[in-house]
């Protein structure tokens, strides 16, 4: 395999600059998990915060891809910034992104007030990728007002994307089936709008009318958890066509300005950057127990009985954890500590790293 260097000097302040070129590079280390990552996003973390994030939600098929170009589209208009995450399926030859959402997107790549990536879910769960996220942060750092993240299609476990968005737009088309399957499916509890596309098609109108009977019935239980009275739009759209798409986008400024109003858009990003935080540490903690497991240290015999059926799982746990947390206490912490306010080591440090 050949070496790249894949850290040329300056390469964030370049991004932070305007550079389109070096946005793609790093999107393109957070996507291979460089080691770099950490540094990236402490290097950024200041710069984020400002871009209001809405999340593109539906089945396969519901016409997402061509809701989020005509979105952009009225979003331009006004001048903001935007910048999409297409996230598509994977391609089951190369392992990266099938690309069909940038395909269909095409109006805008010449545009420089838009920056699309497509990107792989490289078998993640929840309809996102792993790095999905980190890209959010740097599209925000590149000045971007407003993220689209559009969702490779949602089944009942696949709706991670309502973690990530400011406001989650589920889209459904006629063909979808009835409200009582979408409320199966998990969509009513993390729509924050409700979007009937292709409502051309018969069997548009009865669904939002079914939808907007159910959203009122279940405004009170759906909405309590979330801090904010708002009973959850139902719109019908033909995106193809243009036509709604100006009336959702109203409804988004709308639920922005709920959230923004009654504080919940910053209970939203709290919860948001205290569940990454979860998440990381214990992402770092399944690391470094695999890391211990693979060593042929005290706990080897003990892993090798349970292999041989000789010690069930359960007993072998006890025994087990109190050596892994033994091993975690001696793990050495680093010499100094960055005090806070002080600037991080930079990407354009000598010897970058080489993959």
């Amino acid at each position: 395999m050949a070496r790249f260097r894949v850290n040329p000097p300056g390469l964030v302040d370049r991004m932070l600059a305007g550079d389109r070129l070096a946005l793609a590079r790093l999107i393109t280390l957070v996507e291979n998990r460089s080691p770099l990552v950490p540094e990236i996003m402490r290097q950024i973390h200041g710069r984020t915060g400002r871009a209001y994030t809405v999340g593109i939600t539906g089945p396969p098929g519901a016409g997402k891809s061509t809701l989020v170009d005509s979105l952009t589209a009225h979003l331009r208009r006004t001048g903001a910034p935007v910048g999409v995450i297409a996230v598509d399926p994977t391609s089951p030859f190369s392992g990266g992104a099938v690309l069909g959402d940038r395909i269909r997107m095409q109006a805008h790549t010449l545009d420089p007030g838009v920056f699309i990536r497509s990107m792989a879910t490289r078998g993640s769960l929840g309809g996102l990728s792993r790095a999905t996220a980190e890209t959010q942060k740097l599209l925000d750092a590149f000045g971007a007002s407003w993220v689209l993240i559009e969702t490779v299609g949602v089944g009942q476990t696949e709706l991670d994307v309502a973690k990530l968005a400011d406001t989650t737009v589920v889209v459904l088309v006629p063909e979808s089936g009835d409200a009582i399957q979408t409320m199966k499916a998990g969509l009513l509890e993390v729509a924050d709008i409700l979007v009937v596309n292709k409502a051309d098609r018969e069997g548009a109108h009865a669904l939002v009318t079914e939808l907007s009977l159910m959203v009122h019935l279940h405004k009170e239980g759906q909405q309590a958890s979330r801090g904010l009275d708002w009973e959850v739009p139902v719109l019908a759209t033909v995106a193809a066509h243009g036509t709604g798409v100006e009336a959702l986008l109203g409804e988004i400024v709308r639920h922005r300005t709920a959230l923004e109003a009654g504080g919940a858009l910053d209970r939203r990003r709290q919860a948001r950057r205290a569940r990454e935080l979860r998440e990381l540490l214990l992402a770092e903690l399944a690391r470094e127990i695999e890391r211990i497991l693979r060593d042929t240290g005290p706990l080897a015999p003990l892993v090798a009985d349970v292999e041989a059926g000789r010690v069930d799982p359960y007993t072998a746990i006890a025994p087990m954890l109190e050596q892994l947390l033994e091993r975690l206490r001696r793990i050495e912490a680093p010499a100094t500590a960055p005090q806070a306010g002080s600037r991080p080591d930079r990407l354009d440090r000598p010897g970058s790293t080489v993959i």
